[in-house]
């Protein structure tokens, strides 16, 4: 028997497909969804990208939040410098950052990010042939959020976040969308 929020989840997926098209008619969806469906879509958004780097090992918000607090983890943000100037996971390090310091991540688990998981996936995936373990957080930032992590700026916590474009624009309620 198929779940009630099985078919919901389903036919969202298809309305979400073709309402691509037309971004005011998805615009207006979007304001009228719960933040459970939210959060449901960036899951199943993630799932669908998660296709193309099978083989990378992937760590829920939940997990990645108990190891933060208890000071075993790093971030790593693969997203664009402008991206990151709007709000970054706590502590999070850039891949310049590896790249240029190594040890960073010595001794802590290692978890990459982007918006929904796609771009750190594939990071993941290259430090994997590189003998490196990186994990990947499921649905990025936006399922970060939606699991009650917060983000930062220069200037403190900040509920803003780059959504890197209308498609991935599935925030929790109270939080501001920013795309360039």
């Amino acid at each position: 028997m198929i779940s009630r929020r099985y078919r919901l989840l389903k036919a969202l997926g298809s309305f979400l497909s073709i309402s691509r098209w037309f971004p005011a008619l998805q615009a207006r969806k979007k304001k009228t969804m719960t933040d459970m469906e939210k959060s449901d879509i960036v899951r199943l958004m993630y799932e669908k990208e998660k296709t193309e780097f099978e083989e990378v090992e992937d760590i829920s918000p939940t997990s990645a939040q108990a190891l933060c607090a208890r000071g075993e983890a790093v971030f790593i943000d693969v997203r664009t410098p402008e991206e990151q100037m709007i709000s970054m996971l706590p502590g999070a390090v850039t891949e310049q950052d590896l790249a240029n310091t190594p040890s960073i991540v010595q001794g802590k688990t290692a978890m990459a990010y982007c918006t929904i998981g796609y771009r750190s996936g594939l990071f993941a995936e290259d430090m994997s042939r590189q003998g490196i373990r990186v994990l990947n957080l499921q649905g990025g930032i936006l399922g970060w959020v939606f699991s009650g992590g917060k983000v930062y700026h220069a200037g403190g916590e900040t509920r803003r976040v780059h959504v890197y474009e209308e498609e991935w624009n599935y925030l929790p309620e109270g939080y501001e969308p920013v795309m360039f």
